[in-house]
């Protein structure tokens, strides 16, 4: 779906996956700056200084996502979670990417870039860097005042957003308590390596061997998680953390998309009793439901591959209910 050379976008990408052993590596996302409530220098989730620092200011700042992409889908969620609505602005890309990779659609009311009015999100890459080499992807937090990129990697826009503008907008929950920071850690370790990155290990392998360890992690984890969730409500307790609104994304998808598209298929999601009902509980939060569009994200799943899907057909099914009564409340008791 195309790459960027020195801020020029080219058609033609480099592989997904190592033609050595048919394992999907995922590719490490450009830009790593910080937003601080003061504009002071922070840090990545790995502990590396960031490449620049932001201050938090209600208006300055917009998301760009993807209905369809889990990784932009937690930064949405976020968003909502902390009230942010009103002070971060948000754009859609199209679900499906084309020749031009991320596009918008500016005639369109849902699908266009109603802040800088681009034609695809590449022309955002190279505004914002004309050197940039590497992929375009989603979510992109865009700083309106420097014109410029702070972030496209998911995980630390959520940490940016979970604490930068306490004090400055929105509220002041906290879904990265200091107390619960080493468990919530170790399991957003385990969900990204297994889950949320595993599927697409699974889904985009060219090997047999490569297939079976990646499905086979996403399913241990499944079990592992299904387990975990039968005494206690959330992930880390009886309180939602960031580690459940990082793996939600990838469950909310998983028997429309994954089970399918990427052959996650040993089970679906509805199998596990308490994982099914712990999805359901976390889609009833707010106004959470709202982005959540399975036919949208299925679209953008099966779409035309020579590899994965040649006539870009998209199944019908499955008709998924996420409203159903999730009882999870009692555990909380």
């Amino acid at each position: 779906m195309g790459v960027m050379v020195e801020g020029v976008w080219h058609v033609d990408e480099p592989p997904l996956t190592s033609r050595k052993t048919g394992k999907y590596e995922r590719a490490q996302s450009g830009f790593r700056s910080w937003l601080t409530p003061d504009g002071a220098p922070g840090r990545t989730q790995d502990g590396l200084a960031g490449d620049g620092s932001f201050k938090a200011e209600a208006g300055r700042y917009h998301l760009y996502v993807s209905i369809s992409c889990p990784w932009a889908h937690r930064t949405r969620i976020f968003r909502i979670l902390k009230d942010l609505e009103g002070a971060i602005g948000l754009s859609l890309v199209l679900p499906r990417r084309n020749d031009n990779g991320w596009v918008f659609d500016n005639a369109s009311a849902e699908f266009k870039d109603d802040l800088n009015g681009v034609d695809a999100l590449h022309e955002l890459y190279s505004r914002a860097d004309r050197h940039y080499s590497g992929r375009v992807t989603v979510p992109v937090l865009w700083d309106k005042q420097d014109q410029t990129i702070v972030s496209n990697e998911s995980a630390e826009i959520i940490r940016m957003l979970n604490s930068a503008f306490t004090g400055v907008a929105g509220n002041d929950l906290d879904f990265y308590p200091a107390n619960k920071r080493a468990e919530i850690d170790k399991l957003n370790e385990l969900t990204y390596n297994n889950l949320n990155n595993g599927v697409y290990r699974a889904g985009f392998a060219t090997s047999q061997e490569a297939y079976q360890d990646a499905a086979n992690a996403v399913f241990d984890t499944l079990d592992s998680l299904e387990e975990r969730l039968e005494s206690s409500r959330y992930l880390v307790g009886d309180e939602q953390s960031e580690a459940d609104w990082r793996v939600f994304p990838t469950l909310v998808r998983f028997d429309a998309a994954y089970f399918g598209a990427f052959k996650c298929n040993k089970r679906r999601l509805i199998d596990y009793p308490n994982l099914w009902a712990y999805t359901r509980d976390l889609y009833a939060t707010s106004t959470v439901a709202t982005t959540v569009n399975p036919e949208v994200s299925k679209y953008g799943y099966y779409s035309k591959s020579d590899l994965r899907n040649p006539y870009g057909i998209v199944p019908v099914g499955p008709v998924i209910d996420f409203t159903e009564p999730h009882n999870r409340a009692a555990l909380a008791a």
